[in-house]
């Protein structure tokens, strides 16, 4: 269940960053299932964990298929800078959120998860 595919990151609506979570967006060629990955990111010559979000964001009633990218300990600006992204474990389905509140308690949940994943795994 590996999947890779890189890209130049675009300013889209800056949302990640306004819930306190900033993200890497980049538009996707592939078909990749929708869902939210423990994920690496390749910047330059550096690696990178991270959370990776693919599909709709529904709960912001989105119907653009996408990927954002959430760097671990990460708060350098790298718009315009091209990173390559691969998927290492799916941790969850996407699912729309009834409140915002909710949707970030998830994303720390996430976080927990991936610090976990790579606590335990060497990148």
């Amino acid at each position: 269940m590996r999947y890779k595919f890189w890209g130049k990151v675009r300013k889209h609506q800056q949302r990640g960053k306004k819930l306190g979570f900033p993200t890497a967006n980049i538009n996707l060629t592939k078909n990749i299932p929708e869902g939210i990955y423990i994920s690496q990111i390749k910047l330059s010559r550096s690696i990178y964990p991270a959370l990776t979000f693919i599909g709709k964001a529904e709960t912001f009633n989105e119907k653009k298929y996408q990927a954002e990218t959430y760097i671990l300990d990460f708060d350098k600006n790298i718009y315009n800078q091209w990173i390559t992204v691969k998927l290492l474990k799916k941790i969850r389905e996407n699912k729309k959120f009834h409140s915002v509140d909710k949707l970030i308690t998830q994303i720390k949940k996430d976080k927990q998860i991936a610090r976990k994943y790579f606590g335990d795994t060497c990148l």
